[in-house]
């Protein structure tokens, strides 16, 4: 009943962060500012969470973190056509501890309102996350990015 009990705490703590206040790196340069305080802080206990995947069990090490951050970037980059960025959340952009990376081919409507709003493609947390209702398997090509990513060490 312990085990439940922490787990059920953890799992608490990992939900009422992510519904709590957030703020896009709306511009690119405010993304880029945004990278560079994480990988400032690459070794501060990150969880890496691709939604639809099995939550991680361990934090990402320093250069799993910077390995990441260098792929999301090109891929948002790449797959964002637009000349603003917006897909991506911090909970402070000065001192993040959790970020949301929205899916370029994902994005319903991600900021606004919305009954059903979509889950984030990836999550960056500090707090061990739990398993999201997904609403959306990952896609054959997304899971084979992930693959190469990071193999099977995050269910590990």
């Amino acid at each position: 009943m312990l085990m439940n009990t922490v787990e059920d705490s953890l799992h608490l703590e990992f939900m009422e962060a992510f519904r709590g206040s957030f703020t896009s790196a709306l511009r690119w340069h405010q993304l880029d500012d945004l990278w560079a305080r994480v990988r400032a802080l690459a070794d501060a206990g990150w969880y890496i969470y691709a939604v639809g995947a099995t939550p991680p069990v361990r934090p990402a090490s320093s250069d799993e973190v910077l390995g990441f951050v260098a792929e999301i970037d090109k891929l948002l980059r790449k797959e964002h056509e637009e000349d603003y960025c917006g897909i991506v959340y911090a909970d402070d952009l000065q001192d993040p501890a959790f970020i949301k990376i929205y899916d370029p081919h994902n994005l319903g409507v991600s900021c606004g309102y919305s009954d059903n709003p979509p889950l984030p493609g990836w999550i960056m947390s500090q707090i061990a996350p739990c398993d999201l209702p997904a609403s959306r398997t990952l896609s054959a090509g997304r899971r084979r990015w992930w693959q190469l990513l990071f193999g099977e060490r995050q269910g590990a």
